[in-house]
């Protein structure tokens, strides 16, 4: 991604998270940037398309980085606990694309349907996991949907957590979130 880019997405992706998509132009997007309306269509073609890049790139990072380190663990446990610390590790990173995603997850228009379609994807990520720790006997027995989307969940979590204390020890949440989660999970 050149500068340019670079800056209309990371200038797009705080807008849209303060201020909600419907209330941020494209004229306040150019200013802000400090680029012609020119520049910016010449990298994207609609307000549309910066939003669906900014989502489709947010969630591949997060589905990347759980392929990533869940890929060197063989315990489903530890599985379970890397995703968690992941996904506190990005709430912390990249504040504004979760509160987008979050704030754009319900409604029926094609972008509350594209971000519903993108995290529902990611919670099967973590779903299979689930199933597949149950199968193998290391994660005690229950629905892996409904697991899965709690282990989701502790994204809107930690950013209401972040959100509250504005400084967030990674490692404290991590430790709270095992003790009270991972510990649920696991075969006594």
């Amino acid at each position: 991604m050149n500068k340019t880019k670079r800056k209309i997405f990371e200038t797009s992706m705080k807008l849209f998270a303060e201020k909600g998509y419907d209330a941020t132009s494209i004229e306040e997007i150019t200013a802000t940037v400090g680029v012609a309306k020119g520049t910016l269509y010449y990298h994207f073609s609609s307000k549309e398309e910066i939003f669906n890049f900014l989502v489709e790139e947010g969630i591949k990072l997060l589905q990347n980085s759980v392929d990533i380190k869940t890929s060197k663990f063989s315990n489903y446990i530890d599985k379970i606990k890397a995703i968690i610390l992941i996904q506190i590790k990005i709430v912390v990173k990249y504040e504004d694309i979760i509160t987008i995603l979050l704030s754009q997850f319900w409604g029926n228009e094609n972008r509350n349907q594209m971000c519903q379609k993108h995290i529902l994807s990611y919670i099967s990520q973590i779903e299979e996991i689930v199933k597949e720790g149950i199968e193998k006997g290391e994660i005690k027995k229950g629905n892996p949907q409904i697991i899965a989307s709690e282990i989701y969940g502790l994204i809107a979590s930690s950013l209401v957590y972040k959100v509250r204390c504005e400084e967030v020890d990674v490692m404290k949440l991590y430790k709270e979130f095992e003790s009270t989660v991972v510990e649920g999970l696991k075969i006594k």
